[in-house]
Parts: C-alpha cells; structure tokens; sequence
C-alpha cells in the first residue's frame, strides 16, 4: 500500500509545538511518510532560539504531498507571507494535497496565497484578523474545515486538530488510538486558553509575554509594531 506522504513545512522563526504536535499524532498511525522542508534544506531555528529542527529536504526538493501543514510562529510568520517563493510552493504543492493544514499563524501564511479568499478561518487569538487582509473570513474556533483547509488556533489547537486530520484519513479507532499513543488527555489547571473567555487582566500580561518574544526579531518588530490590523482585537 502507498504510504501518505506528509510535508510539513518549517522555517526560521516557527513555533516549534506547531509543528511537534502533529506530528507525534501523525507519525502514530502507520502508513505515512513524514517530510519536514525548509526553504532550504539545513538546520532551522525555533522562535525561542534554544530549540532546532533538521530540514532534509528544500522546497525546490518536493513538488507533491499528500497532506500539506504549515505551522505558524510568534512573528516570523510575516516574513515568510510576504515571501513570493514561498508563496509561489505552498501554491504548487496545495495543488496536490488531499488536505492542506495550519497551526496558528500559519493560516495567516496560507491566506496569504489567496487560497483562504472568501473561506473561514482561525488562527492565534492575537493577529487573526489580519486574515481578513487577505480576503479570508477570521473566526474564533479551535478548528475550523472549509472544503480541502484545515486551520487551527494557537499552538495546541494543532494536536486537536491532528487528531481530527486523522479521522478524516484514518477514521475513528486510528483517531482514538493516536491520541491514546501521546495519552492525550488535557485536564488543564486554569480555564484560561480560550481569549473569549479569559480575564482582560491575563490578556495583557500574555500580550506583554508574546511581544517579549516578538521584539526579539527587530526588523519584523518594526512591522508588527505599525501594523494596526495585527494589534486590534475583536
């Protein structure tokens, strides 16, 4: 049988859960092939700069996927939607895909395409509405399907959203059991990881958090920080 072939494509700057999550899901339920690509292939550079990830293969190395996930990051995610080649790849290779997925921000890296124009979509709490700039619907779920796309909201959303990718392919027992095989079984200590209902008092200090980590990439800082779409929230 034909193994799925899984790409999952990562960058400098990339919140690396993004693309951890999934794919301690996916490579669970046998049968798949799973390619991690950069623009390049080499070593690639965590958004918190401590943790790194080996690119085996370049975009120009791969021209088809079956599955096609593209995580987002806390700022880097600007340089890579204003990246015509890239661009230009995740086109070629959406082609292909029975499924094209994201993780937070990396809706905002698809939309940018113009493959998201006049569809829903989620992403991280803070810049999901700059999805509109790209004609994209933004909306608050954890996981939202529009016919072939898959988005996710922040970070964690990516494994629920594994798990649901995993359905789709796989069904239900392979779902359950690859959530099993990462015991899955969130039973967080606060009710704190959803923006529509957390305190404004733990919105602030997590915005103050996230712009730390931004600020640490000065030439996208300076774009973040003039940009009003990203800032504004709903």
């Amino acid at each position: 049988m034909k193994k799925l072939e899984i790409v999952i494509y990562i960058y400098h700057g990339m919140t690396m859960l993004d693309a951890i999550g999934p794919y301690e899901i996916l490579r669970n339920i046998g049968g798949v092939n799973i390619k991690f690509v950069a623009k390049q292939k080499g070593e690639i550079t965590a958004d918190s700069q401590f943790v790194h990830l080996n690119a085996k293969y370049g975009i120009d190395d791969i021209s088809k996927a079956d599955i096609l996930l593209i995580p987002g990051s806390t700022i880097a995610f600007i340089r890579e939607m204003k990246d015509k080649n890239t661009l230009n790849w995740i086109k070629k290779i959406n082609e292909t895909t029975q499924k094209t997925v994201t993780v937070c921000t990396g809706s905002i890296i698809l939309a940018a395409t113009g493959l998201l124009e006049g569809r829903k979509a989620t992403s991280h709490w803070k810049p999901i509405n700059l999805l509109a700039e790209f004609g994209a619907i933004p909306t608050r779920e954890r996981i939202i399907e529009e016919g072939k796309f898959l988005t996710a909201a922040g970070v964690s959303a990516g494994i629920d959203m594994a798990i649901y990718l995993v359905n789709i392919l796989k069904g239900e027992k392979a779902a359950k059991a690859a959530q099993l095989s990462i015991e899955y079984d969130p039973r967080p200590m606060y009710n704190s990881g959803n923006y529509l209902t957390a305190d404004k008092e733990i919105i602030k200090l997590s915005e103050k958090i996230m712009e730390s980590d931004a600020r640490k990439d000065f030439s996208l800082w300076e774009i973040l920080k003039n940009a009003k779409t990203l800032l504004k929230l709903k």
